[in-house]
Order: structure tokens, then sequence, then C-alpha cells
């Protein structure tokens, strides 16, 4: 797909609502999607060094083998599997073959301890547990005793697991040779029980992540899944020419509906990456065509681009200095609804052979004709910088419980700092009393498992889904969502602050990879600071500032004064009492297993504020 950057024109950014398959369920449109697209490539996959295809001819025999096996180990129709794995194409697979079954399919985060295992499968009544490896199947054994629903294991990489004798495991390839027999010997039962599947069955369980308690089920009905990723396509419309890639956790309800889902239905080809870790090398391999990530991957890219100038020349400096400057030129006038003069889009090609474009490829977006962000909020000049390098930015906002996005800013009117319009296919208001936004549509959830006081708080009778988020709508109709309820912050002084903003400006900064804001009740601001490791230690070895590990490193004077100066770049922007008068780095490096961050690297506020409360006083002593 060809992609001219030139983003004075984004008219290549359409959005549709014609219908691309039918089906009113999950297994329909998917077996739709393998009549019409069978020898095409759906999935690509990289295992040690070497990429593997997955056609949709391929994918339905694996569904039909897999969903085949569940049958012959004696799941019905409504129960539930669950999947506890990184995001590889095996989780594709169990997840499509357990609907095509009939059957409720749960993610689990392959970072949760066996507690939290055994707390996802009691509550979702799970009666089979699929794992990824040796490491994902020691929690499930860890709590299988205290599952008496719980069947049967199913190991999707039995590496290291080749002498495992036990009646309650099986691997991926033999529940697949169990669906070959058993299909042969009852050869119309899958389709009649993808046939049975109704709109108004429940689909999917997605769990809240739980910072404020236990973690709550969110209901998705066929009916609602469907709705929502035809209602996809009018915020961005793919095809079988897109190249996606698949790296966010698929039980995350982003990668799940604006990943999986929305690639069954548009045909759009799903690269899956080798590990986390390989993500830098992968998209540059991709080059996906439309990228969706969360800030803190937009905010890595921006940051390794940083480092490499860093080590550049003088004069590519230089270089780099005046390209991004002729983008930013660009960039603010497009943003302004304004015309670019000839010279300017002279100017920006020069711009682009000299420095935008190697840029680019440095980062894998030189083929992204549009990349989304969403999950968390981000700084506007991040998205500023993306569109002077060449590619818009959209910022989509939705939640677990609306299916995923709910609005998004169209490329025809970019807002950065505004989530955009209420998407096509749900309504969105501010609550007049509260300022909270409220959400109304097919797409909104069927309530929370078991928890029905819960969802009675959360829907009101009228249909409209409190988010918990307090936000503004202006003239055009474009939300701006100015922070959590819960987490307003009214100081001492019974100033109202919004953390969110401080916080966002503070992780635009290369040196900072994220930030809590505290100050409820108290005299002035504080914030708890995460540091980039990358960047700080580059900081450290060009600045001859010893340190022996992390922690030492987050104590050292230079990087003590490296930090305040950042923040002292972000106070002002700010009145004096919504400025940050204290800060202390955490002097551990945090990854998804630390309780302190979400799955999608978002450190937990209220944790955090509870687990450094002694940090948190010396600030106020």
């Amino acid at each position: 797909m060809n992609v001219t950057n030139q983003i004075w024109d984004l008219s290549h950014i359409q959005s549709s609502t014609a219908s691309v398959l039918d089906g009113e369920t999950i297994p329909q449109i998917f077996w739709s999607g393998v009549k019409k697209r069978g020898p095409l490539v759906w999935m690509r996959q990289k295992h040690l060094g070497i990429w593997r295809s997955w056609t949709w001819n391929e994918t339905a025999t694996a569904v039909r083998e897999i969903a085949g096996g569940l049958m012959a180990l004696d799941f019905q129709p409504r129960e539930c599997a669950a999947i506890l794995s990184n995001t590889v194409v095996e989780w594709v697979l169990a997840d499509l073959a357990i609907l095509c079954a009939g059957g409720v399919s749960n993610g689990i985060y392959p970072t949760d301890a066996p507690n939290q295992v055994h707390y996802l499968c009691e509550d979702s009544r799970t009666t089979v547990l699929f794992v990824e490896d040796d490491e994902q199947l020691d929690k499930a054994l860890e709590v299988r005793d205290t599952l008496p629903l719980l069947r049967k294991i199913v190991v999707l990489d039995m590496e290291g697991l080749r002498n495992l004798d036990d009646p309650g495991v099986i691997s991926l390839d033999a529940l697949r040779a169990l669906g070959r027999t058993y299909n042969a010997a009852h050869p119309d039962e899958l389709q009649q029980r993808s046939d049975a599947v109704t709109p108004q069955d429940l689909a999917i369980l997605v769990y809240t992540s739980g910072t404020t308690g236990k973690s709550k089920g969110a209901m998705h009905l066929h009916s609602g899944l469907v709705y929502t990723m035809r209602g996809y396509n009018s915020l961005i419309t793919q095809t079988e020419e897109d190249e996606r890639m698949c790296f966010l956790p698929l039980c995350h309800i982003a990668e799940r509906m604006g990943g999986e889902y929305h690639a069954l239905y548009t045909g759009a080809k799903l690269n899956f990456v080798e590990n986390p870790e390989t993500i830098p090398e992968n998209v540059r391999e991709i080059a996906p065509t439309v990228f969706v990530a969360v800030p803190r991957v937009w905010e890595k890219f921006y940051s390794g681009v940083l480092i490499a100038l860093k080590e550049a020349s003088g004069l590519q400096q230089l270089v780099y200095g005046w390209a991004i400057g002729v983008g930013t030129q660009i960039a603010d006038r497009v943003l302004a609804q304004q015309s670019v003069s000839s010279w300017l889009k002279l100017q920006y090609h020069v711009a682009g052979w000299l420095a935008l474009n190697n840029v680019r490829k440095m980062i894998g977006i030189h083929r992204s004709r549009v990349l989304f962000t969403g999950a968390a909020p981000i700084s506007a000049d991040l998205i500023r910088w993306y569109l002077a390098l060449g590619v818009p930015m959209l910022e989509v906002w939705g939640m677990t419980e609306t299916c995923g996005g709910s609005s998004g800013v169209p490329a025809s009117k970019m807002k950065p700092g505004s989530i955009g319009p209420a998407a096509a296919f749900n309504e969105m208001k501010i609550d007049p009393a509260t300022g909270e936004i409220l959400v109304r549509g097919k797409n909104v959830f069927a309530g929370y498992l078991n928890l029905p006081e819960k969802t009675a708080e959360t829907i009101d009778p009228d249909g409209w889904m409190h988010t918990g988020d307090v936000g503004t709508m202006d003239a055009d109709g474009y939300f701006t969502i100015t922070d959590r309820m819960k987490d307003i912050i009214i100081t001492a002084g019974g100033k109202n602050v919004t953390p969110s903003e401080l916080e966002n400006d503070l992780k635009f900064s290369p040196y900072i990879t994220d930030a809590v804001v505290i100050g409820d009740k108290r005299p002035y601001l504080t914030a708890i600071i995460m540091i980039d490791q990358d960047n700080v230690e580059k900081f450290a070895q060009d600045n001859d500032v010893p340190f022996s590990n992390y922690a030492s490193l987050t104590r050292s004077e230079p990087v003590q004064k490296l930090i305040q100066e950042e923040i002292d770049r972000v106070n002002k922007k700010f009145a004096r009492v919504e400025q940050i008068k204290k800060f202390f780095l955490l002097d551990t490096q945090l990854s998804a297993e630390d309780e302190e961050l979400t799955p999608t690297m978002k450190l937990k506020r209220k944790l955090v504020e509870k687990k450094y409360q002694p940090q948190i006083e010396a600030m106020y002593g």
C-alpha cells in the first residue's frame, strides 16, 4: 500500500458504514470470512526468526479441530473456557473455536498471579483452560484442586513438557487430533453448534483491571460485538490490503476488538510479534499500514528517536531540527485547517528526503497511513510531533464496558488533546450535574457477571452508562477528558486540580515513563515519578554519572536534578497552586508482572499511593 505522507491531504483516511461480511454472531462472521477469503493470508507470526503464515482456510481447519476437541471433552454450549497466554496466533484460534462451539470465551493476563487465575476461573465457571506454556501451566496446576468445575487444561506450547504425564492436561496438538476424530464421527455437529448461537447469547468476558478491588467480568453479547465491529469501520475503514500488528494483550478489549475482531471483519492481515522484547524490531519488519497502540509505545518510539539524535553528528542534528521544524509548520496549519503553500510543500519534500523519511523507517511507520492511540491519555505535543513526521495520529476513547472505542478524532478535523466526537454507532453526553461522560448504544455491555448491583450502579434505567470519566464537550461536539471522577484532586486550599494534565506533560519528557500526581486534601502537589531507564542511563553515561544499578541511578544527584528540570518545564504551564513542589523517583524497575502496573503499563494510582505512603508523607513532612 503506497503512502505519500502528504499530511496536507488526508483524504486517503476514509470511513464507511457499508457491510463487509454477513452474519449476526462471531461464528457467522468468521465462517463468512472463510468462504469469501479462503486462500488469502489472514495471520502471520514470527517464531525463531521465521515468519509462518495462516490463510483463512488454514485458520478454519485449526478452529474446526480445536472446537471438535472441545466437544470431545464434553464442552457444552454456554460453558466458559479461558485463555491464559501472551498474544499469539493460538490465542485467536482458541478464542474462535470456543465461540464456534457455542461457548463463552474469557481471557486471562499472562502476568496474573495464581490467586488471580483462581478467582477468574472460579468467577467465570471455567471448565477448560488454555495455557500458553510451562510457566502458565504451573499457575494453573497450583490452583487446579480448588476449581472443581475445571475439567481439562490445554497447553499451547509443549516445549519443556515432553515428559508430562497428567490426565488433566492435554497439548493443543493432541486436542486437535482428538477433534479430527470427533468431527469425523459427528460431521454436522460443529456447524449445528455455530448456527445455534444467537445474537443475544453471551460471547466473551473481559475482566476489568481491578485496581480498586476484585476484577469485574464485563459481559459482551454476540450482538454487541458484531454491531461494534461493523461500527469501527465508521472510525477508519480497513481492507484486505491493510497490515496490522497484533501485540497488545488479547484479553484487553482494545486488541480483542480493534485487533482480532476488526481484522476478522475487514480481512486486514494480523502480524504477531515474536515476543514483547522484539516489538521495535518486528514493527520495522511488518511496517503496519494501520497502527494501534497505547501511549507508552508511542512515547517509547519518540524517546528512541531522541536517543539516536544524541548520538548523531552535529550536522545530522541540524538537518533533523530544520526538517521537523518544517513538518511542525505544516502540522500547525493542518490542525488549524489552513492551506499549505507550495513553497512549504516543496520544503517538506526536501525535509522528507533529508531526514523525516528515515525517522519514519527507524520507527517502522513509513507505510502507516494512520496511527491510533487509546487506553490512556497522551500528550497533545506528541500527537503534533507524529503529524510533523508525516503520519496523522488519531486519538480514540472507550472502555471495556463500551466494547472499546466510543469516540474518535476524524482525520478531516484533528484536535490534539481531544477524544473527538461520539462514534456514529453510539451516543455520548456530559452529565450536567457532575460533568461525567455518559454513553448509550448497542455497544454498551450487558452488565457485570454475578454483580447485578454494580451493573445497576453503572447503567441507569434510560440505558446511559456512567463512565467515571469527567470531561467537556465543545461547540463541534468534540469531547475532552479532564480526568477520572475518583482521581480529581481537591487541595487543602479548595483548588480543584486534574492530575492527568500534569501527568501527560511529564510523560512527554524522554526521561519520564510515568507519573502520579498527589495532593488531595494536601497543601501542595507532589509527584511519584517512574524514569525511562534507557534514556536516563544514556544521560548518566554521557555525563559521567556513576551508578551501579537502577536504584543507585534514581538516587544520584545529577538524575534528581535532571528530573527537577523536567518538572520545572511542566510547572511553567500551570498556575502556582497547580505546580508540583516535590517529587520522588521509584527506585525499582517495574514491569507488567509488578502489581503497581496495569497490563497496559499504567501506574495504578490508588495502589501506588498506598504502597508508597511513607515516601509521600515525607514530601509533606
